[in-house]
């Protein structure tokens, strides 16, 4: 019996077509070429579409063309799926939007050229069942974004942040390369499922532990882990569009490495271990420059910082169901913000004041933390009751989140709190704890299956639960807490070197010399 194409393998055959077609045309107003544009993202979402009934209709699909065995290899399963259906999705609706914005820019042709041939790599990357796939898609999706980055090339701001991204994601490839080859001489394939295979058969051999280092260092450069992050908050020269496309889709590339090869990943201590350390203090170091930034896109720029550090935080927890649902989430809320970011700039100002409704103190601030916890404790003993127990991993996570919305819970409890507040506040982490475990249960459903759970929690899996859990309530306790001494010399200081960064990006442009670069022409 033939096997039938995935038909999401046609959606980047055409989106390099149309692709072809608008490099002729590279001007101002290019007749028809946008529409097209526009249609051929449309199509791709609707392949995608079909690709998932095909999928719950026959199931998965391993497609290996002829030639040397476990090259050149594609991969529809409820994984590539999912991600091909949200790249197409996020790509039509910035594909849309870009019709419009771009109406009578001098290079208008030239931008959907190169926006729609980044997307059909980007589709190839989802789709991809080998290394070898993956690698090459990746370089094509870092050629794709650079030129999209430089489509001002007179800015020197746009040549700096184009330069730093070709260096971040270059080496992010070269990890990669090596990679394959060390799993190449370890195993003898770099197809993804014997791979998995291989990874849940025994302890693996040095070639391969040296391998899961790789390709956490690669996620890490390509998500834009601490302290290589600069790039990704310099990218706003480029068309908005483009920051749309980056923020909501490219900059989840490392992510879905590590979810594709998370059987791998999870074999190796060492390299879980690394992503939880890595991902934890991405996370933390970019929520809190974020709150520090005024620029709207600026701050969403930080934000991704924050989410993709705590994407890195999910994956070393093995919590893979939910880090392809955090990936989902965060992508079509990215788009969102990006697109709307210029009518958000009223509406955030009017939002903002001097301080927050009521400022609590120390001893309000404790009982928020401890009425909290013992709000998710609660939640999570009926779930338990209704679904069965879950991972440490799984409730440690969920008390990091209940724990970065405590402080509303403190600002209810204030003394000067009126009670409305109190409750709102109340009900607010008791519906947050709920939905956790709720999305926890459907991630589990649609993906679980086709993901390892969470490794046994051994010394060094709770060793690193303590470390996250005290390191992240420490960090919430202090925002609960700084509106009492934020008038304080010391924390206005502070937050000038934290809205700088901590200055981490000179250091990373002086290394690249990206500094003399922005004082050419």
């Amino acid at each position: 019996m033939m096997t039938l194409l995935p038909l999401t393998l046609f959606a980047p055959i055409l989106l390099l077509a149309v692709s072809a077609l608008a490099a002729r045309h590279p001007g101002r107003r290019p007749g028809r070429i946008p529409h097209l544009a526009e249609l051929a993202a449309f199509v791709s979402v609707t392949l995608a579409l079909g690709a998932t009934v095909q999928l719950w209709a026959s199931g998965p699909v391993t497609l290996e063309l002829p030639g040397r065995a476990s090259v050149i290899v594609f991969r529809l399963d409820a994984i590539s799926a999912t991600m091909s259906l949200l790249v197409a999705f996020v790509g039509w609706i910035v594909t849309r939007y870009a019709r419009s914005y771009l109406d009578g820019e001098y290079r208008e042709g030239a931008f959907h050229a190169l926006m729609l041939a980044t997307l059909a790599a980007v589709l190839v990357l989802v789709q991809s069942g080998s290394l070898p796939v993956l690698v090459l898609a990746s370089l094509a999706v870092g050629q794709g974004l650079r030129h999209l980055l430089l489509f001002y090339p007179d800015r020197a701001e746009a040549r700096r942040a184009a330069a730093k991204f070709s260096l971040c994601w270059g080496i992010g490839d070269v990890a990669l390369v090596v990679a394959a080859g060390l799993l190449w001489g370890a195993f003898g394939t770099m197809e993804f499922i014997a791979l998995t295979t291989f990874a849940g058969d025994a302890p693996l051999p040095l070639m391969a532990g040296f391998a899961t280092g790789l390709l956490v260092l690669a996620a890490a450069f390509k998500t834009a882990a601490f302290p290589l992050h600069g790039w990704l908050t310099e990218v706003m020269e480029a068309p908005t569009p483009v920051s749309a496309l980056l923020h909501a889709g490219i900059i989840n590339a490392g992510g879905f490495i590590l979810i594709r090869l998370a059987q791998l990943i999870q074999a190796s201590p060492s390299a879980m271990a690394a992503l939880v350390i890595l991902g934890g203090f991405t996370a933390l170091f970019g929520a809190v420059v974020m709150l520090t930034q005024s620029a709207v896109k600026t701050g969403l720029a930080w934000s991704t910082v924050s989410q993709m550090g705590f994407l890195l935080l999910q994956c070393g927890l093995g919590l893979w169901p939910l880090a392809l649902l955090h990936i989902v989430a965060h992508s079509l809320y990215k788009a969102h913000a990006f697109l709307a970011s210029g009518g958000a700039v009223a509406h955030v100002a009017q939002l903002r004041r001097p301080g927050p409704v009521a400022v609590p103190g120390g001893g309000a601030v404790m009982r928020a933390f401890g009425l909290a916890l013992l709000l998710y404790a609660g939640v999570a003993v009926g779930f338990a009751v209704l679904s069965g127990p879950k991972s440490p991993q799984a409730l440690a996570l969920g008390a990091i989140l209940i724990l970065g919305v405590a402080y509303l819970i403190a600002q209810g409890l204030a003394d000067s709190a009126p009670k409305a507040l109190t409750l709102r506040t109340v009900a607010a982490a008791f519906g947050a704890a709920i939905a956790y475990f709720g999305f926890h249960l459907g991630a589990g459903a649609v993906w679980g299956p086709h993901l390892p759970a969470p490794p046994v929690a051994g010394p060094l899996e709770w060793a690193l639960i303590t470390l996250a859990i005290l390191t992240f309530g420490l960090v919430a306790v202090a925002q609960a807490l700084f509106p009492i001494w934020a008038h304080h010399p010391a924390a206005a200081g502070l937050r000038v070197h934290l809205a700088n960064g901590l200055y981490l990006n000179a250091v990373l442009d002086r290394m690249i010399g990206g500094l003399r670069l922005t004082q050419r022409q």
